[in-house]
């Protein structure tokens, strides 16, 4: 049976596809030593360290500037936000893998960050749904060219949940089939939040 040749290297690409700085250290590993405030000589000197940390301070006071503008102010915890925010941004930055597209024969890639936005969008064709995190694997039980995806959303708290889960996951499959020819085996769809409806009070979620 044909299958496709090897993706593309991508040269940003470290261990576990993650971005890795001039420097030698992980994007995500900078990062995450930035949000616990590691005390790391390393990080305080390396120009590339400081670089990828000093967007993320402007990010962070652009976020906790939303506090000072809020009438309630001393009700809104900026913490919640400032880690959705941070969450999408390293999905946004992170280079990701190569996904095979179409017939095996065809030889089609397509960036793993690509693919993510636009399942994403189908997500939130669903009135009420905010999409979060997705990511596209090889499928487990695959001997093929087939993918798994795995999508984190934000509902409707009034919604009937196991409907708008079903709907989610027919939009994703039909972006994936439709827009990107994708051969998607599974959707895992994690409801992690619930979300006030901008339609609350009436129907306004399709199928």
């Amino acid at each position: 049976m044909t299958t496709h040749t090897d993706p593309p290297e991508d040269p940003r690409a470290g261990a576990d596809d993650e971005e890795r700085l001039p420097c030698g250290r992980l994007l995500s590993g900078v990062w995450a030593d930035w949000e616990r405030q590691a005390d790391d000589p390393h990080l305080a000197s390396c120009p590339h360290c400081r670089r990828a940390t000093g967007e993320l301070d402007l990010l962070e006071s652009a976020v906790r500037g939303l506090r000072e503008e809020t009438p309630d102010a001393s009700a809104y915890d900026p913490e919640p936000l400032t880690g959705r925010v941070m969450e999408l941004v390293r999905l946004e930055l992170r280079p990701g893998r190569p996904l095979p597209l179409g017939e095996p024969a065809e030889d089609l890639w397509i960036m793993e960050t690509v693919a993510a936005r636009a399942l994403r969008s189908a997500a939130e064709t669903v009135d009420g749904v905010r999409a979060g995190s997705c990511r596209v694997t090889a499928a487990a039980t695959s001997d093929g060219g087939a993918l798994s995806v795995r999508l984190d959303i934000h509902a409707p708290v009034s919604a009937a949940l196991p409907e708008i889960a079903e709907r989610v996951r027919r939009r994703v499959l039909e972006a994936a089939d439709d827009r990107l020819g994708m051969d998607i085996a599974s959707v895992d769809i994690r409801i992690t939040d619930l979300v006030a409806s901008p339609a609350d009070g009436r129907e306004g979620s399709t199928s």
